[in-house]
């Protein structure tokens, strides 16, 4: 057969140019037998492969690989076709020092079938590469990190960085003024409590996007704009607004006026139209100090000023306000030990009858009843004010544990009365009922319990809950049901201070409504409020209630709501609150006043 020289020399030339190619190739490439003996390997293959082999040679590529991709060989006997692709891409990660290498690294090889008897592999140096994926990867999870999952806002993390940002703009005199808005859900709990968590997912939810919508945040979800005020989730049922463009300080005002009011609007979750305002706190950017923690505490210090205030408002912080969250801090701390080491006790107040009762001889029905509360004696201290500490309760959640006992210590007090005394004793004990304690699951069986141990008539028992819890809800309603499918009846305390009014007294299950001693303390010197008792008096008689008034401090106003037709009173005019062992006392005082005086009468 005849060759033409050409063709040769053009074969020739070819067969060169690949040489050429393969050996200044940027990667490296190896050709190899199915067991891996290397026939043909360029500069850079060799270069990548040399730090690896254990012996300095470079004969048998798997031998060479066997400590970081010892499966290569498993992946070529398994791969039955004759030509193909057997792996791509597989990734080795080489430790700094192997080899002589100052740095780590990563390489990947690619092994593909030729033919029934050759391999080639493609080897390449990855180790940046996977650097700027792992820092696409980090920069990914630090955006996640800062977006909350259920709301899609800013979170904590997040709207720090923002108001560490305003605080250090804030040093120069040219930059408006910045604001922190924080927000806590007034009746959150009792949402989760009566509907469940998923009810209360979706209300937060609701509140997220009004944020937004009032904020006019046209940014994108989990976009974080630092130039556009920043509304964030930062943890349960807790909100902040971060505003710092504020050209005149009065702005701030403006916009937490118009998000309570955006955010107090019923919120329609399925059948059910929920009401959950916020309290709120702000920290306005001149009395900014210490880092983006200290300010997010300060601006909650003034959220808890908000709702001791009465809830569903704003209080912009003060620094004093940080020393009177720190004395509440160590009352909480002491409440809990005096809870458990048995420093709290119960006073009773009498409440006395007042019709056909005769002032000016000193008859009263002094049986009528008494009112259980809980003093505190401190160790150090002494007697603390039920001021500085139910409030407290109230806040940290130790007021659930301070009404039981209350409720326990005074049933079990009362039936020892009922024992000793005999017709002398008190009739009636009431006992304040907190939010807390209605919210507590089984709680009806818990006052059942009571009931059964400390041997008392259900019908002697008068719990007292605030209008404003009574008219709250449905929920709150009907575990008023419950309680008095028990037996024991309701009473509606500080009546004309919450929300409720004379035309929606019906609606309340009650017995007993107790008239507020800001109405009775103005009765001798104001026509409207004697107008205000003497309606409240008709109204609640006309739905089979009886009436209380509350603070009664003088003769006068005792014989005026006695004259507008209240059945019953307590103040300091009848007596104070009495330890348990001197109510004994008192109504043996009041029986034998009250038998001086009628023998008086008749001599």
């Amino acid at each position: 057969m005849h060759i033409d020289s050409d063709d040769t020399a053009q074969a020739h030339d070819a067969h060169e140019a690949l040489m050429q190619f393969l050996y200044r190739a940027p990667i490296g490439l190896a050709q190899t037998t199915l067991a891996g003996e290397i026939e043909m390997i360029n500069p850079m293959s060799a270069r990548l492969l040399m730090p690896l082999s254990r012996d300095g040679g470079l004969d048998n590529l798997f031998e060479v690989l066997d400590g970081f991709a010892p499966q290569l060989r498993g992946l070529v006997a398994a791969f039955e076709p004759s030509s193909g692709v057997v792996c791509e891409s597989v990734r080795m990660a080489i430790e700094a020092g192997t080899g002589g290498l100052a740095e780590a690294q990563v390489l990947s090889v690619s092994l593909m079938k030729l033919d029934s008897a050759r391999l080639m592999a493609v080897l390449s140096d990855v180790t940046h590469e996977v650097q700027r994926e792992q820092q696409h990867l980090a920069r990914r999870l630090s955006d996640a990190a800062r977006i909350d999952s259920l709301t899609q806002m800013p979170n904590r993390a997040a709207v720090c960085d923002q108001i560490q940002r305003a605080l250090l703009l804030a040093a120069t005199d040219d930059e408006p003024g910045f604001a922190v808005l924080f927000m806590n859900c007034d009746r959150f709990k009792q949402i989760n409590d009566t509907l469940g968590h998923a009810v209360g997912d979706e209300v937060l939810g609701l509140m997220a996007d009004r944020l937004r919508g009032t904020l006019r945040r046209h940014d994108r979800v989990g976009q974080i704009d630092p130039d556009q005020p920043m509304a964030a989730r930062i943890g349960g049922d807790e909100f902040v607004v971060m505003l710092d463009d504020l050209r005149r300080p009065d702005d701030v005002h403006a916009v937490a006026r118009r998000l309570l009011d955006v955010l107090s609007k019923p919120y329609g979750i399925g059948r059910h139209q929920l009401h959950c305002s916020v309290s709120m706190g702000i920290v306005l950017g001149a009395q900014a100090r210490g880092d983006a923690d200290a300010v997010l505490q300060d601006a909650s210090i003034a959220m808890v000023e908000a709702k001791r205030a009465g809830a569903a408002r704003y209080v912009v912080f003060e620094p004093a306000m940080r020393e009177r969250a720190a004395q509440r801090g160590d009352i909480e701390s002491e409440l809990r030990r005096a809870l458990a080491e048995g420093e709290l006790f119960v006073v009773y107040q009498p409440v006395v009858g007042l019709q056909g009762a005769d002032l000016v001889d000193g008859r009263i029905d002094a049986s009528a009843g008494v009112e259980a509360l809980v003093r505190w004696r401190h160790p150090r201290r002494g007697l603390v004010p039920p001021l500085e500490f139910i409030g407290v309760a109230e806040d940290c959640g130790l007021i659930g544990a301070l009404g039981d006992f209350v409720l326990a210590t005074a049933c079990h007090q009362f039936v020892q009365w009922q024992q000793v005394q005999g017709e002398r004793a008190p009739r009636k004990l009431a006992v304040n009922l907190s939010r807390a304690q209605l919210g507590q699951p089984g709680w009806v069986d818990a006052v059942r319990q009571i009931l059964q141990t400390s041997g008392m008539a259900p019908g002697q028992l008068q719990l007292e809950v605030t209008e404003s819890l009574a008219a709250q809800d449905d929920g709150v309603r009907s575990r008023l049901h419950e309680l008095k499918a028990l037996g024991l009846t309701l009473a509606l305390d500080d009546f004309g201070t919450g929300y409720s009014s004379l035309a929606s007294l019906h609606l309340l299950p009650v017995d007993t409504v107790k008239i507020d001693r800001s109405f009775v303390s103005q009765v001798d010197t104001s026509h409207h409020h004697r107008v205000l008792i003497e309606a409240t008096v008709r109204v609640a008689n006309s739905l089979g209630m009886n009436t209380v008034a509350e603070g009664i401090e003088t003769r006068a106003q005792a014989d005026l709501v006695r004259q507008l037709g209240c059945e019953k009173g307590q103040g300091y005019f009848f007596s104070k609150p009495l330890a348990a062992a001197d109510v004994v006392g008192w109504l043996a005082r009041q029986g034998h006043e009250q038998l001086t005086a009628l023998a008086d009468k008749q001599a």
